[in-house]
């Protein structure tokens, strides 16, 4: 038994997660998406609304680089907290906001801020998990389309016997010899990737400090720098799927599916 979870069994107090939801401003393809209007309430509202329905939770705070959505989450009663503009990854903003706060938890999950109709579920399932033992977890769902399988926009997770992530991939793995790819999915299960973190704060801090790895680079996936460095990652199978919102057309498809 390591140390950590030696210190878990002999303190048998809850583990302590803190949710964050990164939203910066100046997204690429749809600025300001944050604070767009999605029926009456903003895209981060109902994000910030919908997580902090996740009992498994100890806390919900928004981590944001802009003062227009500081603001605005104080307005409907949310907690925010100010992170730099300069960084490049979510989970980059959620180290910098969870060191901010100076509170005491074991995990870090990091939520999506451009998904507004998430359900709560899933952040539950992925808590459901982290017992101090596990460094990094994650979301998969299994694949159930040949859309999605060789869809290079779609991340695929190869998965070993204990449910721990073996690689992620744009490409499609394993490649099934001798078999013609449209029965692929009649001869392997293949999993998508749904993009919730949860973190141990130790590793979390650790996996920041990284410089960026040469998998990561080739595939442009930063989880793939925590699996090139040795960190061991925890797959959680979810039903859920994920509804993000990149651009004005998502915006209308998502709106389109759970407000008509």
């Amino acid at each position: 038994m390591t140390q950590i979870s030696k210190y878990y069994h002999s303190n048998t107090r809850p583990v302590q997660i803190l949710g964050i939801i990164p939203a910066r401003y100046a997204s690429t393809r749809f600025p300001a998406k944050a604070l767009v209007d999605i029926g009456g309430k903003s895209m981060i509202q109902r994000v910030y609304e919908q997580a902090i329905q996740a009992d498994r939770l100890s806390k919900v705070i928004v981590a944001t680089d802009d003062q227009r959505i500081l603001d605005h989450v104080a307005s409907f009663g949310g907690e925010a907290v100010m992170t730099s503009v300069d960084h490049q990854s979510g989970t980059d903003r959620c180290h910098e906001a969870f060191m901010s706060i100076g509170s005491h938890f074991d995990y870090v999950i990091n939520i999506q801020g451009d998904e507004p109709f998430i359900s709560p579920e899933p952040i539950n399932e992925l808590a459901s998990v982290l017992d101090l033992s596990t460094e990094l977890a994650t979301l998969v769902k299994i694949i159930d389309s040949e859309d999605l399988l060789f869809n290079p926009n779609v991340p695929k997770v190869v998965l070993n016997a204990r449910q721990e992530v073996l690689y992620f991939s744009r490409q499609t793995i394993p490649y099934l010899r001798g078999q013609e790819p449209a029965d692929w999915l009649k001869q392997h299960t293949y999993y998508k990737h749904i993009g919730i973190y949860a973190y141990r704060i130790d590793v979390l801090s650790k996996i920041t400090s990284l410089p960026v790895s040469s998998l990561e680079k080739a595939e442009a996936l930063e989880q793939l720098r925590w699996l090139e460095n040795g960190f061991r990652i925890r797959a959680v199978v979810t039903t859920d799927d994920s509804h993000g919102v990149d651009t004005p057309d998502d915006l209308d498809k998502v709106t389109k599916k759970f407000l008509s």
